[in-house]
């Protein structure tokens, strides 16, 4: 269902990005157990997004049409957003009732731009933030969500932002699209603070990222103690992605993995963007790794000069709430 989301003509969001990393989950030759993803449900969905929204996703099912300039739906697109974010339930489900311990949702369309009541930024449904809900409506008491896709998670952020029952921590390219995600964002209400932006300049490589996580995402978490954790899992930082302009490794991702691993074992990785095939399916292959336990390389916290102010920047924003 995933592969028919097809755009008419050239997308970067195409169907090949899920061919690359099925590719890498088999170069990464660990041990798996399938989970068939099904749709979600209108309340699961109607838990994040507003019901006008979902009818008129509902009316666009077998029709095509652009939502806006970059976000298009097929004539299987809206069954396949479904699938998607039921998908990513599916696997929160898995580890409650304890068959995995932790998943890798290798779904399209992405979705951490869907906001409340809007398609955007090639998502249609907010995959990552239906499956926290769902968690949350499961008992889960605290769910945190880390954002590692260049694109700032501003659908994510803005459906947790007034809870503090959901953690949302992003690292992303700054200025960049969709213009949210400043370090100064953390929240409101009752959920100030539990929202954690790291926005870094352009060019920003592996030693930046992993001070960010050393000085501040870790430190948050462990303070948060998360009972599950989502990952917002792009791979468009990479350093060959040609829609951004960052630095990162396909190891440097598997050092994420491990070093978010370490702080909560029960852990769903989504997929979200990248649009180099090779730097998906590379990603990915080391993502698994990680995933499954097996060694390699954590955070190597050495951040370049231009950069240091911007991690300095968020950690004292951060350091309102937290202690880092």
């Amino acid at each position: 269902m995933f592969d028919r989301h097809l755009p008419l003509g050239y997308h970067p969001e195409r169907p090949e990005r899920l061919v690359a990393a099925r590719a890498g989950l088999a170069r990464a030759e660990v041990a798996t157990v399938s989970v068939e993803a099904r749709e979600a449900s209108d309340d699961q969905l109607a838990a994040v997004h507003e019901p006008a929204y979902l009818e008129r996703l509902a009316r666009l099912a077998g029709e095509r049409a652009f939502l806006d300039p970059d976000t298009f739906v097929g004539p299987d697109s809206v069954a396949a957003a479904r699938r998607a974010a039921g998908g990513a339930c599916a696997l929160v489900d898995g580890i409650l009732a304890g068959e995995i311990d932790r998943g890798f949702a290798l779904v399209r369309p992405p979705g951490h731009h869907a906001r409340p009541g809007a398609a955007m930024g090639f998502c249609l449904l907010n995959n990552v933030a239906v499956a926290a809900a769902h968690a949350r409506a499961r008992g889960v008491r605290r769910v945190a969500i880390v954002d590692w896709d260049v694109h700032h998670g501003n659908g994510t952020e803005e459906m947790f932002a007034s809870d503090p029952s959901v953690l949302y921590a992003s690292l992303h390219q700054w200025p960049f699209y969709p213009g949210t995600g400043a370090a100064s964002e953390i929240g409101r209400g009752e959920g100030r603070g539990y929202t954690v932006n790291v926005p870094l300049t352009s060019g920003a490589g592996p030693g930046d990222y992993g001070a960010a996580f050393d000085r501040i995402v870790l430190p948050v978490l462990e303070a948060f103690a998360p009972d599950l954790l989502l990952v917002s899992a792009g791979f468009d930082a990479h350093s060959d992605d040609p829609l951004a302009t960052m630095c990162l490794t396909a190891d440097a991702y598997g050092g994420f993995t491990r070093a978010l691993t370490s702080v909560c074992s029960r852990t769903v990785v989504v997929l979200e963007g990248g649009y180099d095939l090779r730097a998906i399916e590379a990603s990915v292959e080391v993502v698994a790794r990680a995933l499954s336990g097996a060694p390699g390389e954590g955070v190597v916290a050495a951040p370049a000069r231009g950069h240091e102010a911007e991690i300095e920047r968020a950690r004292r924003h951060a350091g309102a709430t937290w202690r880092v």
